[in-house]
């Protein structure tokens, strides 16, 4: 595998119920259907949905067309509903199946309750707060079996941790051998200014890149010192980030294609985004989409 196939593949999870792009059901399942036959397959990874919506996404997915393997779903629950989850394995697994939880947890009695509900059954992410230092958490998700979550941005700029809050995080879950996705905010391919929302007098704000942050983290799993990988989070200019077959260079910080499969098969999961052609459509102003499977 190449290091832009290692770095991109099944690197984004389709939250298209969600803000900004907040679509219906049952437009949210024909474009994921689409997607998971389309060209650009191999980016594609889960299909995101709130468990109190699995009901009326099974009324919708039902109808819609199969390309003949369970449909991979990350919900968002909480540890109240393990149970709930486990029947809906039991009765749709062949189908559509939980593949992974995401939930949030705020101190350590949260994390705590979620092990207790999913902890070594489930795959669970679990979103932390990061305007603090989130490290001592991190490690009782990882104590836990468990992974973390970082949300990157949302429709407000309050919503958008700062560059050294999310490198924290980052090199928490490094430090702490622990899993991590990223949700929000991370539509495009590089950091700069865009609509925090798909409103035609939408405000503009300064938004993650997906390559900043998930070439960051694979600088950081290399080996590379946090100091000199904060300013990657800050990079505007996504020619300074070269892909060839053998490795992915920023400025000098070098990650080898073996470096970044590892990088993303123990560290660097996935992002949510409520698009999923955007981050497609910029890649192939690059000439950078990934061969598909």
């Amino acid at each position: 595998m190449t290091a832009l196939n290692a770095l991109l593949d099944g690197l984004v999870d389709y939250a298209g119920l969600f803000p900004p792009a907040a679509l219906p059901m049952a437009e949210a399942v024909r474009n994921y259907a689409a997607y998971r036959v389309g060209a650009e397959r191999a980016m594609l990874a889960r299909f995101v949905l709130p468990v109190a919506r699995l009901d009326e996404f099974v009324r919708h997915a039902a109808t819609g067309a199969s390309d003949g393997a369970p449909w991979p779903l990350a919900v968002l629950a909480s540890a109240a509903d393990a149970s709930a989850l486990d029947a809906f394995d039991a009765a749709h697994g062949s189908r559509w199946r939980v593949d992974t939880v995401e939930a949030q947890a705020g101190d350590a009695a949260g994390v705590a309750a979620l092990a207790a509900a999913f902890g070594g059954r489930r795959t669970v992410y679990v979103e932390l707060p990061v305007r603090e230092d989130p490290a001592a958490l991190i490690a009782a998700v990882g104590a836990a079996g468990m992974r973390a979550k970082i949300r990157t941005g949302g429709v407000t700029v309050e919503a958008f941790p700062t560059p050294e809050q999310v490198m924290r995080f980052l090199t928490a879950c490094v430090a702490q051998r622990v899993p991590f996705k990223a949700t929000a905010g991370l539509h495009h391919l590089i950091r700069g200014e865009y609509a925090l929302t798909y409103a035609p007098d939408a405000a503009l704000g300064t938004m993650y890149g997906f390559l900043n942050v998930f070439v960051a983290a694979v600088l950081l799993h290399a080996g590379h010192a946090a100091a000199a990988v904060l300013p990657l989070l800050t990079e505007r200019d996504a020619a300074a980030i070269v892909a060839s077959d053998d490795a992915i260079v920023w400025r000098g910080l070098r990650a080898t294609a073996a470096q970044v499969v590892d990088a993303r098969t123990t560290l660097a999961g996935s992002f949510g985004s409520c698009s999923f052609m955007e981050p497609v459509q910029d890649l192939a102003a690059l000439s950078l989409l990934p061969t598909s499977r």
